[in-house]
């Protein structure tokens, strides 16, 4: 996820967090200059009319720098973003095999998160994200009958429904989970390989959801995986033995 501070953006926003008193240009890049960050008094009064301009930080007095209500939160959320990071990357060294045990761990993990997505946006999905899954699945079906990827609109579709949980946590670890394009691109090689067909899944996952019918939408984005999983054990039935062979 992309952060909404770099590196010394944070440092400097940490240390004024820390000090719990106005503190000035030439204190921070004292500080900074401890934790080995060679950097000049010009591009620290730089940073820090950034963060003042962002409402992170304000001057107090003729004193220096105070941390703002937003900037505690910027910073929380700086936090949070290099936890995620850091476990994408882990994932990232999982996801990027093409080995049986790997794929049926993501599927698992996404059909447990999915379901729940899928429930929550039913019972809270507004209008306009409705419309937006229509015109995903319309552009998506005639993508299919044209023999084009519909890999971008796979991840479209979930990622609508992930949003319209109303749920960040949820919503984050399914961003990390399918790791955007690159998963799906693999699935959809993977379809093409073993012929299996484009099925109805996001439509009538799409009908439960505009239905308002919880139990219905959660079922059905269920077997959606199912039927994943069975693509991925089919293609390794077919294909699994050779691949490893050649390597």
């Amino acid at each position: 996820m992309r952060q909404i501070l770099d590196d010394t953006e944070y440092r400097v926003l940490k240390i004024v967090d820390e000090t719990n008193k106005p503190i000035g240009t030439w204190a921070i890049e004292n500080k900074l200059r401890e934790d080995n960050v060679e950097i000049s008094t010009a591009t620290v009064g730089r940073i820090l009319s950034k963060l003042e301009s962002n409402e992170f930080l304000e001057k107090f007095k003729n004193e220096g720098r105070v941390i703002t209500s937003e900037g505690k939160l910027a910073l929380k959320r700086a936090e949070t973003i290099k936890i995620i990071n850091y476990h994408q990357d882990k994932l990232n060294q999982i996801i990027s095999t093409e080995v049986l045990e790997n794929f049926v761990m993501i599927i698992q993990a996404r059909r447990a998160i999915e379901k729940e997505t899928c429930r929550l946006a039913t019972r809270y999905i507004t209008q306009a994200e409705l419309d937006k899954l229509k015109e995903v699945l319309d552009r998506q079906e005639e993508k299919s009958k044209k023999g084009e990827s519909i890999a971008d609109e796979d991840i479209e579709f979930h990622r609508t429904i992930a949003k319209a949980s109303r749920n960040a946590i949820l919503e984050s670890l399914y961003n990390i989970v399918s790791t955007f394009k690159q998963q799906s691109n693999i699935f959809e090689k993977l379809r093409r390989q073993i012929n299996s067909p484009y099925n109805a899944s996001h439509k009538k996952i799409y009908e439960a959801i505009k239905n308002n019918d919880e139990e219905a939408a959660e079922k059905l984005m269920s077997e959606h995986m199912d039927h994943l999983m069975e693509d991925v054990l089919t293609y390794w039935n077919t294909y699994g033995s050779s691949e490893k062979s050649n390597r």
